[in-house]
């Protein structure tokens, strides 16, 4: 029966839809397009730094803004083929990519986690998930759960202002739409108090939102909180 299936839908590159041998993969052609961040990263928010260093380093960005996480990771640079990646799986109902990201993201934040640490969604408001039907930072959060066997709570947090598209928007402004618009859900309380808490989301510009989100989840009692997204927006040198 599965050579069946294989023979007629036979598994597909997420990203131009060529022929690949396994599931949930990309062709050797998309892989070497992908941006992928390696090497030297910022521990905050995990954009590429250049050269080479052994201990943590922080880009300037996460020099003048303060953070209220830990640590944070980021799979991809928000550009090109990882651009067009995170968009499908946003506004194009490519589910299917939620599960190879995960994994993505997965083999760069498993050492931060521990194994208590609780996978909490950045959360959409109630209307906006009714209009995009699902949330994608959920479909990442509960694949990354299932990556590093988590406790994964996609309703720990609710967005309690329906704040407005947040593209275009200076930073400044962005930090202040934020303000104040997550906040622990009141029928989750206590389930965060006492553990680590991963912050999952699909792209990170200024981290308004993840400092939003950040700060919602201590405020439900989490002991610690870090941050991963599938993909990070880098300035152009």
């Amino acid at each position: 029966m599965q050579t069946l299936v294989q023979g007629l839908y036979p598994p597909r590159c997420l990203s131009c839809g060529g022929l690949v041998e396994t599931d949930f993969g990309l062709c050797g052609a998309c892989w070497r397009d992908t941006p992928f961040i390696a090497g030297l990263a910022c521990d905050l928010c995990g954009v590429p730094l250049p050269g080479q260093s052994d201990r943590a380093e922080h880009c300037d960005d996460c020099l003048t803004t303060a953070r209220p996480w830990a640590h944070g990771r980021a799979a991809l640079s928000y550009e090109g083929k990882g651009r067009r990646l995170v968009l499908a799986l946003k506004h194009g109902d490519r589910h299917d990519i939620a599960r190879p990201a995960a994994r993505w993201m997965a083999r760069l934040v498993r050492p931060l986690v521990a194994p208590d640490t609780v996978v909490v969604p950045v959360p959409l408001h109630l209307r906006r998930l009714l209009s995009r039907r699902y949330n994608q930072s959920a479909l990442l959060a509960q694949a990354l759960g299932g990556e590093l066997e988590c406790r994964v709570i996609a309703d720990a947090l609710e967005r309690s202002v329906r704040t407005p598209s947040l593209d275009g928007k200076s930073r400044e402004d962005r930090f202040a739409t934020l303000a104040d618009a997550l906040r622990p859900n009141p029928r989750r309380a206590g389930a965060l108090a006492g553990h680590p808490v991963l912050i999952v989301d699909d792209v990170m510009t200024s981290g308004a939102t993840l400092a939003a989100a950040t700060e919602a989840a201590l405020a439900a009692g989490a002991s610690r909180v870090c941050v991963s997204v599938l993909a990070r927006v880098a300035k152009r040198p």
